[in-house]
């Protein structure tokens, strides 16, 4: 069985490419669609997680709840909801789009991110249960602690994740 992951090429407008090996689109810099999941509990705090050590890139950093990319003939909203239970153990409702945008970031290893990263927010008020080869860590801040912390020590999140919360929060 292949362990290969393949991400799906966009242009600018969001128009199918194609398709590529995830690593190899990362290398390239390739545009791919992605998304960001944002969780809220009930007391209106953002769950939010450290990457795990043998992250490709951004390993130990914090960032949003959930963070992936769909499968070639996986919708967005169908990705967001699997990888929700596969990262978090939660199993969620239809998550309501806040918006997207487009990012390109090369990291230290030589690898670049380029998204188009759809933001997604969903209550929950199950209690995660993460996948450790994926998170290290979880807590939940309101967004004001958020922002103090990322305020205070911007090099511990990640660059989509600041992104996202100068853009939409």
């Amino acid at each position: 069985m292949s362990t290969e992951e393949f991400v799906i090429l966009v242009d600018e407008n969001d128009r199918e490419l194609g398709v590529c090996e995830k690593i190899q689109a990362h290398r390239e810099g390739k545009l791919h669609r992605a998304f960001s999941l944002i969780v809220f509990n009930q007391n209106d705090e953002m769950l939010i997680h450290k990457r795990a050590k043998g992250k490709y890139h951004s390993a130990g950093l914090w960032s949003n709840s959930c963070c992936s990319h769909p499968k070639p003939g996986e919708t967005i909203t169908e990705a967001v909801i699997r990888r929700s239970k596969e990262e978090l153990g939660i199993h969620i409702s239809i998550p309501v789009l806040k918006g997207k945008f487009i990012y390109k970031k090369t990291f230290e290893n030589g690898l670049t991110e380029h998204e188009l990263d759809y933001v997604f927010e969903v209550v929950s008020i199950e209690n995660p249960q993460p996948n450790p080869a994926e998170v290290e860590e979880v807590k939940f801040l309101s967004i004001q602690e958020l922002k103090k912390e990322i305020n205070i020590n911007p090099e511990q999140f990640t660059y989509w994740f600041k992104e996202i919360i100068n853009r939409f929060y």
